[in-house]
């Protein structure tokens, strides 16, 4: 099966504890690898990625994104996962994936703007220009990244125990490390077996 055709026939999986809170640890979990070693990118098509943004309001609905808006928003994942993974495994943090995430940091403004209603009088808004939709996007998600990192919850952060999944989570229990029910059923029924195997040699 390719890649196309595993997204469009896989029911891709609830956010992961914490991609709720962290628009960039959903972000990062965006490329989904599947049983029997499948696939799945959100971010791999200029319509799929359009998709992700403004189904997380990082695009104005109508938005049209082309390829190299996308493959800029794969670029930046990949950073990000990094930094992640970093964070997790307690390793030295990659120097060109720093760079990446303040690159997009600096880019572009992303406080919400003053808007002034007739009826309703100010109240702030994001902007989403035509032309800047991806800069937009980039630096909030780089902005929630560098957020993530740096709060208490990154002590949190885990990788899911359910191979071959590589998805990214914040632990809501010491032991839970799996990202779903399906993961967690997974990781369990091979713990299972493991165990049976185990009995069965000795």
């Amino acid at each position: 099966m390719t890649e196309t055709a595993a997204a469009e026939t896989y029911t891709a999986p609830p956010p992961a504890p914490g991609a709720d809170r962290y628009p960039s640890l959903d972000f990062a979990d965006s490329a989904i690898v599947l049983p029997g070693g499948h696939r799945v990118d959100l971010l791999g098509t200029p319509e799929s990625a359009t998709r992700w943004l403004v189904e997380r309001g990082l695009a104005p609905e109508g938005a049209r994104l082309w390829e190299f808006c996308a493959e800029r928003l794969r670029s930046l994942r990949a950073p990000v996962r990094d930094l992640i993974a970093t964070r997790v495994d307690g390793g030295p943090a990659p120097e060109e994936a720093l760079a990446a995430v303040n690159e997009a940091l600096t880019r572009v403004p992303t406080a919400p703007l003053l808007r002034w209603d007739a009826a309703e009088g100010p109240y702030r808004a994001v902007a989403h220009p035509a032309t800047e939709v991806v800069d937009h996007a980039l630096g909030i998600l780089a902005a929630d990244a560098a957020d993530l990192l740096t709060s208490p919850d990154a002590e949190r952060l885990a990788a899911c125990g359910s191979s071959p999944c590589d998805r990214y989570l914040l632990r809501t229990h010491p032991r839970r490390h799996w990202c779903s029910v399906r993961c967690g059923d997974r990781a369990r029924a091979a713990r299972a077996y493991a165990r049976r195997t185990r009995t069965g040699t000795d």
